[in-house]
């Protein structure tokens, strides 16, 4: 098999991992190497220097595609329109990451006429799958190599005497304990001392969020503003996607909003836990369904907390490119169209809260919710509603009582709070 691979296209970070598997790859199977790097938003320290790092690592070519505007409006905000959250508290940064990078991980592949893609996941963990069922869905000829799961580098120290017996400039600074993943959604924490769920967080460990402790002691007030369900504007100041999310990244960072300590059901059977930092999406999420409280009607609503439900599914277990996750997603676009309008937040020492919400579409009307004095609503109506709405009960309980069976709760007995 390694005799018939001629070119391959690797996901590369620049990291000790895929700096020793592109090695490793040209060693195994004496192939071309052409690296693929998608700026998300992880930073400039992580992407400076890449390409000339990963030519001088021996790969023919290094594309480096800004990807930031396309993983917002195409991945992250229709995740966020569909209120997709899984297991009730991650807002899946690195999930709807992975099917972007690996889309356009395809394309350099076939632009360079390669015969197979490779990526650094490790076999426990969820991101193999994401990647792989991206490149079947978009490529099934693409053949794909997981060094992980055929080497026999087991730790880092493996990888470490690996690159210092083949030479291999890898990166020098002290290594984390936690296994790291960042982008202009968010940032992931796993492992290290996390690995015991009874240890809380150590707070050096966070890099984008104060302790809400810290947080100032005087609330920001911020208003977001939103075209059919997409966030355009922030305190009345239109910007873009990615402006827009990293100015709300920084405003919600410093109020210590978007922490979240999960354990988390992976799609490869086992339990892990992670602390995610989404300062932004956080503040997005909360604004949106504000939003859609006055927009959407009772039923559409409703059912579009189921089909939020399963959406975080499929976004989680990697069928991004699928039918079902497609269809979804012309029900959410459907429900979005009048999602227009303006909501306002307050952030304060780690929450964010809907303080108020305003839309040319809304369906709240005031003369008709109010408790004072109205000339719009007959409340002698709610009777025939009652009536009709309770007909099953009440048959119910005729039948019972016609059949010898008590309806309802037995009377208590008040003879044992008789005074003597």
């Amino acid at each position: 098999m390694e005799g018939k691979v001629n070119k391959v296209v690797l996901a590369y970070s620049g990291g000790l991992d895929t700096s020793v598997i592109l090695h490793w790859l040209k060693e195994r199977y004496g192939c071309e190497v052409v690296t693929f790097t998608a700026n998300l938003g992880q930073g400039d320290e992580e992407l400076e220097g890449l390409e000339e790092k990963a030519l001088a690592s021996g790969a023919s070519k290094a594309y480096i595609v800004d990807l930031r505007e396309e993983f917002l409006t195409e991945y992250a905000f229709p995740t966020m329109q569909a209120g997709a959250i899984y297991e009730r508290l991650y807002l899946l940064g690195t999930s709807f990451a992975r099917p972007v990078t690996a889309k356009h991980l395809v394309r350099i592949a076939e632009l360079e006429n390669a015969d197979a893609v490779a990526h650094g996941c490790t076999g426990k963990g969820n991101d193999q799958v994401r990647f792989e069922l991206t490149v079947k869905a978009l490529n099934p000829f693409l053949k794909v190599i997981a060094p992980w799961r055929e080497w026999d580098i087991r730790s880092r120290e493996d990888a470490l005497a690996y690159a210092r017996a083949h030479n291999i400039p890898v990166p020098v600074t002290e290594k984390s304990i936690y296994s790291r993943d960042r982008n202009l959604w968010h940032i992931s924490h796993e492992g290290g001392l996390l690995e015991d769920p009874w240890v809380e967080p150590a707070e050096d460990m966070f890099k984008i969020t104060v302790a809400p402790e810290a947080a100032p002691n005087e609330p920001l007030y911020l208003v977001v503003d939103f075209e059919r369900g997409v966030p355009v504007a922030l305190d009345g100041q239109p910007m873009g996607p990615v402006e827009l999310l990293t100015r709300l990244n920084e405003l919600g960072g410093a109020h210590g909003v978007g922490r979240v300590d999960l354990v988390e059901n992976r799609l490869v059977g086992m339990k892990s836990r992670g602390v995610y930092e989404t300062p932004g999406g956080t503040i997005l999420y909360t604004a949106h369904q504000g939003l859609e409280s006055i927009c959407l009607d009772r039923e559409t609503l409703h059912y579009k907390e189921l089909v939020a439900h399963r959406f975080a599914e499929l976004v989680y277990y990697g069928l991004w490119f699928t039918p079902l996750r497609e269809a979804l997603s012309a029900f959410v676009a459907k429900t979005q169209e009048r999602v227009t309008g303006s909501v306002r937040v307050k952030l304060y020492k780690g929450s964010c809260t809907v303080v108020g919400r305003k839309s040319p579409f809304s369906l709240y009307r005031e003369d008709l919710a109010t408790f004072g004095k109205d000339d719009v609503y007959d409340q002698s109506d709610a009777q025939g509603f009652i009536n009709l709405f309770g007909l099953p009960l009440k048959v119910k309980a005729l039948v019972d009582l016609e059949n010898g069976r008590k309806a309802g709760l037995e009377m208590p007995d008040y003879t044992r709070f008789k005074r003597d």
